[in-house]
């Protein structure tokens, strides 16, 4: 009888520690969205501007940052992502003019990439069993979901005892000291002999010349339109729109008494209901065909984006959507990056997942940049919305002609 592999191992416990506290850090600027606005009077569209940059350089970061774990080694990768995130950061806390904060966020940009999926989905992919890998990708997304429970209310925790400047300070500490785990990031590279034969440029031209691969890529964009434009304009959208908290109820008692602090905490419940979904999109995409599960995903999406816009806003719809939308928020990742990993196996599977990555990154720049833009020429946020709904449709309908069947490796050009 086979003795089966443990799904808990060093390298996913590590890689999950990682991806945790970097989207803990990622998920909390929202909450600085109206404090830096409020104190240098700015409007909406700067700030907004810099989280899009930061987003637009994650995603042009995340396939360099794989192929340098895949050249010089995945920790060396993390250790550079994390002094980038880091320096960000404190050049971040002492900037004072709009240009300074969308510059520095290239660098917390880059530091994202370096410490988050592109490189630790790799790592713990070729860590885990055939058997495992799907259920270990999900567990890695859902810490970076517990992360997004984590950060919101830290900074918010934060904010009420020391300037936002300090809390950018902070979280750079933060991010160095998850450096001390990465003696346990050590991954094997398993990998056929035809699969090392094969050059990093071969295999990546060759999934590029697959119309599969375009779709994945031209697919992914929506899933980082919504999820950007959420993070980074939620809050404050619900600071503006939402309905009183009464007096005696649940969340009153609870000591939510700001519409400030409902859109904290609709981030966290994003993340919480996120947990479960990444979870259950692992188990299924082991048992059922990926493109149709991201598909469902997508659909769900966009139902419920449509359903909350079209409803009047209350405590009540805040906390119900994000429950439903924090299901579907990651779910597109283990089964995307599963279905890179599938199609054109794990040699390249950073590189590779990285470049289809970099459209969820131009979709989270437009999210955040258009949420802005338009907020500022129309005074709602009604159309960034609308726009969401019909990228995700999109989205949903471009996953079906995928051809989910493995490529062989000797079949790419050299």
């Amino acid at each position: 009888m086979t003795q089966r592999s443990p799904i808990l191992t060093p390298v996913l416990l590590a890689g999950s520690l990682v991806v945790l506290v970097g989207f803990a850090i990622r998920a909390s600027f929202g909450v600085f969205q109206l404090p830096i606005a409020e104190e240098f009077g700015w409007p909406r569209a700067e700030f907004s501007l810099a989280i899009a940059i930061q987003n637009l350089a994650w995603g042009f970061g995340q396939p360099l940052f794989g192929a340098v774990a895949e050249k010089i080694g995945d920790r060396k990768a993390v250790i550079l992502g994390a002094i980038c995130y880091a320096l960000g950061l404190v050049l971040s806390a002492g900037a004072t003019l709009p240009i300074q904060h969308q510059l520095y966020e290239v660098l917390v940009g880059l530091g994202i990439a370096g410490t988050g999926f592109g490189v630790v989905l790799a790592v713990v992919g070729r860590a885990s069993s055939a058997e495992n890998r799907s259920m270990s990708l999900a567990i890695v997304t859902a810490a970076g979901s517990a992360g997004q429970v984590l950060g919101p209310p830290l900074a918010e925790g934060l904010l009420a005892v020391m300037p936002w400047q300090g809390v950018f300070l902070a979280f750079a500490a933060l991010i160095l000291a998850v450096l001390a785990v990465l003696p346990w990031m050590r991954s094997p590279a398993p990998a056929s002999k035809a699969e090392l034969q094969v050059s990093m440029g071969a295999a990546v031209l060759g999934a590029l010349r697959d119309p599969s691969f375009a779709l994945i890529f031209l697919g992914f964009f929506s899933c980082g339109y919504q999820l950007a434009f959420v993070t980074a304009h939620f809050p404050a959208f619900i600071a503006e729109v939402c309905g009183p908290i009464l007096p005696g109820g649940v969340l009153h008692s609870m000591g939510i008494t700001t519409t400030s602090a409902l859109g904290a905490v609709a981030i966290s419940v994003i993340g919480i209901g996120n947990i479960a979904g990444t979870l259950a999109a692992g188990w299924l995409g082991k048992r059922y065909t990926k493109k149709y599960l991201l598909a469902g995903v997508y659909t769900g999406r966009t139902l419920v984006a449509a359903w909350f816009i079209l409803t009047p806003m209350t405590p009540t719809t805040v906390l119900a959507f994000s429950a439903v939308m924090g299901s579907l928020w990651l779910a597109t990742v283990p089964l995307t990056s599963g279905l890179v990993a599938h199609l054109y196996g794990l040699r390249y599977m950073g590189t590779l997942y990285g470049i289809v990555f970099l459209s969820h990154q131009l979709g989270a720049f437009m999210g955040v940049w258009l949420g802005g833009r338009l907020y500022d020429a129309f005074g709602s946020y009604d159309a960034v919305w609308w726009i969401g709904v019909g990228v995700g449709a999109f989205s949903a309908v471009v996953h079906l002609p995928i051809r989910e069947v493995a490529r062989p490796v000797a079949a790419v050009p050299a």
